[in-house]
Parts: structure tokens; C-alpha cells; sequence
């Protein structure tokens, strides 16, 4: 991909007089501050030397059970290494935020339970995809569906800030969704709800295959939390195909970025390619140092 210098100039301009008001703070040092999706992956991630696993929402806080149901899970955060940080696959498809067939109640409920879990077990950051939930029917009006969507998470914000967990829009593909496709859209809406627990993440496979430059990195810097790593053509970890995130690293850099960066990949064989993926983003970080 080529980026334009000139718009990534402005960017940085921009950003110099933005104040980042979302997220953990840390040194920007990435190469500390790498996990991967799905805590089935802990033996292999220790052996990598990661920093944090990435759990499930849905499927691992279970905000639709009961807290006795929970308890397992619960009990597993206390001991699994290394520690659970952030959950991404946040709603189920049938449980909708835009369109005709919204249960915005439903919703409420689901994330509050949700929120308030990832404190106990000491989650940080609550990734928002969820294609299914958020899709525009075709035929509703875009504006309207924003409106519902932007009010969802004004009331979800609430608890957000009790708990102190950040929930972060995933910006998705337009293969994927048909709504919030770039980090851009996905900060504005965040800054939208007047919250510094509503922000965004940057998945750099999604943002390659939107063909999003490091621009919009730097412009979303005062809602920046996390971002989601793989390579652009099959979803496969770096050092599979060879793809150059400098690009990238150079934007996080430049903002001071202090979030974290969880490998989202389709895994081959793990115990060799995870090693590998590590390396090659630790060199291409050092790279931008």
C-alpha cells in the first residue's frame, strides 16, 4: 500500500493537539505489550513469551447466565497464564443494536452483566465487532441506525466508567459489516457519546484490507486503545506472507500509542508460527524505534 506523506504530516500536526483520554496508560515499548485471541492458546503463548491472552465475551463472561454459571470461568482468570486482558466477540447475532428488530434493552443488559464481569476477573478492554449485531438492514435508514447504535453506548458508558473497562469499537471490512469499516468512522462515533470508556481499536488486517492508511491512526489518537494484528491476504500471522507494518508501527509511535496489540490470526501450526510472528513484529517494531 502507498500512503501519501503530505496527509501523514498533517495527521501528525493534527494529533499533536489532540489529548488521549482513553485506555491503560504505559511507555510506548510494544514489544512488551503483545497477546493473542483465544485463551486456548496459553501454552503456546507463554512458551512465545507474550504478555496476555485475549478471551471470548460471549462465550467466556457469559453475560446471559447466571453468576453461579460464571463461576468456572471465573475461578480459570484467577490462574490461567498469561493473564486475561482484553475479550473481543462481544454480542451473539441474534441480539441486535440497529434496524427494526433492535433490542436495545436486551443489549443493556447483556453488556452491563458483561462490564461488570470484566472487572471482577480484571479484563481491561471490551472489543465491540459483532457484525451480525450492528449490520444495517438493507432498506433502514444509515442515520437512524447511528442514532441507535450511538445510543446504545451512551447507556452502556454508565457502566463503563463504574468499572473502569474501556469498550472499543472494532472498525470491520465491508466484507464483513456493512457499518463502522474504518478506524475514522469508528473514533467519531466513539467521541460521539461524550465518554472516555467508549473508544476504538485498530485491526491492521482490517485496516490493509480497506485500504486505511496510517493517517487515520494518528487522527483517532485521543480514542486509540488496542489493536488486532494479522497479515492482509489469507488472515495469516506476520512472517507468513512477509506484510511490512512499519507503516503502522511508525503512526503508533508518533501518537505515543500505549495500548496493546493481540495477534487475531489464522494459526497453521502455532507452536512454530507464533514464535515467528513474534520475532518478526518485534524486529519490524524495533525498526521504527
Amino acid at each position: 500500500m502507498r500512503y501519501n506523506p503530505l496527509l501523514l504530516l498533517s495527521a501528525v500536526i493534527i494529533a499533536a493537539a489532540v489529548s488521549h483520554s482513553c485506555g491503560p496508560k504505559y511507555e510506548f515499548n510494544l514489544d512488551e505489550h503483545l497477546g493473542i485471541c483465544g485463551i486456548g492458546w496459553a501454552e503456546p503463548a507463554n512458551d512465545a513469551g507474550l504478555d496476555y491472552l485475549e478471551a471470548n465475551v460471549s462465550g467466556f463472561l457469559m453475560p446471559e447466565k447466571s453468576d453461579e454459571e460464571f463461576a468456572a470461568n471465573k475461578a480459570l482468570a484467577a490462574t490461567i497464564t498469561p493473564p486475561i486482558y482484553s475479550a473481543n466477540g462481544f454480542f451473539p447475532g441474534e441480539i441486535k443494536v440497529v434496524g427494526p428488530d433492535a433490542d436495545i434493552d436486551r443489549a443493556v443488559k447483556y453488556s452491563e452483566t458483561a462490564i461488570r464481569r470484566a472487572n471482577e476477573i480484571g479484563i481491561k478492554v471490551l472489543v465491540l465487532g459483532s457484525s451480525g449485531s450492528r449490520n444495517i438492514p438493507e432498506g433502514f435508514d444509515r442515520a437512524k441506525a447511528e442514532e441507535q447504535f450511538t445510543g446504545f453506548l451512551k447507556r452502556i458508558a454508565p457502566a463503563a466508567e463504574k468499572y473502569g473497562v474501556i469498550v472499543a469499537l472494532e472498525p470491520l471490512q465491508t466484507k464483513e459489516s456493512n457499518f463502522i469499516n474504518t478506524v475514522k468512522e469508528g473514533a467519531e462515533i466513539a467521541r460521539n457519546t461524550g465518554s472516555d470508556n467508549i473508544c476504538v481499536i485498530a485491526d491492521l488486517f482490517h485496516m490493509a484490507r480497506m485500504n486505511e492508511g496510517p493517517e487515520d491512526i494518528i487522527t483517532s489518537a485521543d480514542k486509540l486503545v488496542h489493536c488486532h494484528i494479522a497479515e492482509c491476504e489469507e488472515r495469516t500471522a506476520p512472517g507468513v506472507k512477509g506484510d511490512d507494518f512499519t507503516p503502522y508501527f511508525k503512526a503508533l509511535k508518533e501518537i505515543k500509542y500505549t495500548g496493546r496489540i493481540s495477534f487475531e490470526c489464522s494459526w497453521q501450526d502455532i507452536n512454530t508460527q507464533l514464535p515467528k510472528a513474534v520475532g518478526v513484529m518485534r524486529e519490524q517494531i524495533s525498526s521504527v524505534k
